[in-house]
């Protein structure tokens, strides 16, 4: 794997040398827009405004708009020479429990390794450092032309270095209307036993089935396979009111049957009197209606 940084892990007084190596990568397939009527290739090219020449790459270079529309030219040396401590090094300023840190700050990932055999002993040195804590490491690190925020922990022996969002570039979940509705213990109970069977997964061996129906597609264009089946189509979303606690059931049934496991029939509740008889007092009503009823749990709105 081709390193796409190097510099140094800044642990206190000790340093580390390291490259930096990209953790994932894409399978994704890859479209080219054509011309319909002749199927030509369509391109864009980078022309200058004001000459309308077309560039090569080494003729362009990177440039800030003021606010009077100028544009002043950086170059790598400019970004190079910034009077940042970050700039050639991963500095650790923390060390944190791993829950403390919100799941939606993390970005791309990247393996980190040592570069030089005077590296191995500190390298070694952190990498425990962070397993015996149970801790993960907060730092900093200037990369792609900007200071980021990033996570060290430990993945199979080797320390992995996760970008994470700014504190401020994560908008506030209070825009987001929270609906107040109210469920029965019934339906979270039906939900959790849900929740349970579908526990146990191994997440390894999911695959990408878009990808794959797309390889198949093409290859049938190819005339190297068939064309897939279409799938019959899912019922659109409805609004109308149904009853959860029948669908929560099946659902548990049929991911059961999916798994190979015996099916367990839980008897779903009877639907609770709305009214008394006429036969009973408003009394014995009230108190067999009050009997009747199953506690409930309600989320309260939010306030923005």
């Amino acid at each position: 794997m081709r390193p796409i940084w190097s510099g140094a892990i800044s642990f206190g007084l000790v340093t580390i040398p390291i490259k930096v190596v990209p953790a994932t990568e894409s399978h994704d397939i890859s479209f080219r827009q054509i011309h319909t009527t002749d199927g030509g290739r369509v391109r864009y090219r980078k022309v200058c405004e004001l000459d309308g020449q077309q560039l090569r790459q080494d003729e362009i270079v990177r440039g800030y708009e003021t606010a009077t529309g100028t544009f002043i030219p950086v170059s790598d040396e400019d970004l190079d020479n910034l009077p940042l401590p970050t700039a050639k090094a991963i500095e650790i300023v923390s060390f944190v429990p791993a829950a403390s840190i919100d799941p939606i700050q993390i970005g791309a990932s990247y393996y980190l390794a040592a570069t030089e055999k005077v590296a191995a002993k500190p390298y070694e040195l952190l990498r425990q450092a962070l397993e015996r804590s149970s801790k993960v490491a907060v730092a900093k690190f200037a990369m792609r032309d900007r200071e980021r925020l990033g996570l060290l922990r430990v993945k199979d022996d080797v320390i992995v270095l996760h970008a994470l969002r700014w504190p401020d570039e994560i908008r506030s979940s209070a825009q987001i209307v929270v609906p107040d509705v109210t469920v029965t213990d019934d339906e979270v109970d039906a939900a959790v036993r849900l929740a349970e069977t579908l526990t146990g997964i191994d997440i390894g061996e999911l695959r990408d089935e878009y990808r794959d129906a797309l390889e198949e597609v093409l290859a049938a264009k190819t005339g190297t396979g068939a064309m897939p089946a279409p799938m019959e189509e899912a019922p659109s979303a409805s609004a109308e009111v149904v009853d959860l606690m029948a669908m929560l059931e099946k659902s548990v049934q049929d991911a059961k049957a999916t798994r190979g496991e015996p099916a367990t029939v839980h008897p779903l509740p009877s639907k609770k009197k709305t009214a008394a008889k006429k036969t009973d007092s408003p009394a014995a009503a009230a108190a067999k209606t009050t009997a009747g009823k199953k506690t409930t749990s309600k989320r309260k709105p939010r306030s923005a």
